[in-house]
């Protein structure tokens, strides 16, 4: 399958005392974004940084409508918002993880060298299934009843959207050479929200298909 080419549309950052942008989630007004030691909070009208939770974050990063979930080493962390406390924790599945994601009461959590897709319930950390891919898997995001993730290997980078039973690849989006994807969230309409990894920048990718495109 031959990919299209990924159109960014604008791009945020680098912030101050930001060296990596890893998980990327939204929660509907704010794009959160991890950076190893904390949580940030982006308004996507200004570019601004509003606040940051102080919290392990070098991983994965979802929301599940009220909650925000970070993968902490070999463990996911629920997180209140607003305070940043720890709700709740559960253990991460063995081996690398990167992304995270949340769709239909499961966490997603995306493997980076394993390259693999797992489907967690949130309350017991238990793998419900698994998928696989054939590049590194990074990021790891849901919209319309659709999984999207990264992928980032060899210095190219591209945003893939595949069959959540079987891991067939639906589409590719290919990133521009040397551009990579860490995280990857949707705002559940026109736009990719895509971790810049060490460039300490988050851009923002047009989702063919939406409803503004």
């Amino acid at each position: 399958m031959k990919p299209r080419t990924a159109e960014i549309i604008c791009e945020y950052g680098p912030f101050p005392g930001v060296d990596d942008v890893h998980g990327v989630s939204y929660d509907g007004r704010q794009v959160w974004f991890a950076s190893g030691d904390r949580l940030n909070a982006l308004s996507p009208a200004t570019g601004q940084t509003l606040h940051s939770i102080p919290v392990p974050a070098h991983a994965g990063t979802a929301f599940d409508g009220q909650h925000l979930f970070q993968i902490a080493e070999d463990r996911i962390q629920k997180l209140d918002p607003d305070t940043g406390r720890v709700l709740a924790t559960i253990p991460a599945p063995d081996g690398g993880n990167s992304g995270l994601a949340w769709a239909e009461g499961t966490l997603w959590v995306g493997q980076y060298q394993n390259r693999k897709i797992h489907r967690v319930d949130p309350e017991t950390g238990k793998i419900l299934s698994t998928i696989e891919s054939n590049r590194f898997v990074t990021g790891v995001t849901w919209v319309d009843h659709e999984l999207w993730h990264g992928t980032w290997e060899d210095d190219e980078s591209e945003l893939r959207r595949v069959d959540a039973q079987t891991g067939e690849v639906l589409e590719r989006l290919a990133m521009p050479r040397g551009i990579r994807v860490s995280g990857l969230e949707s705002d559940g309409d026109t736009r990719f929200f895509c971790g810049g990894g060490s460039t300490g920048k988050l851009r923002v990718v047009r989702r063919p298909g939406s409803s503004r495109e």
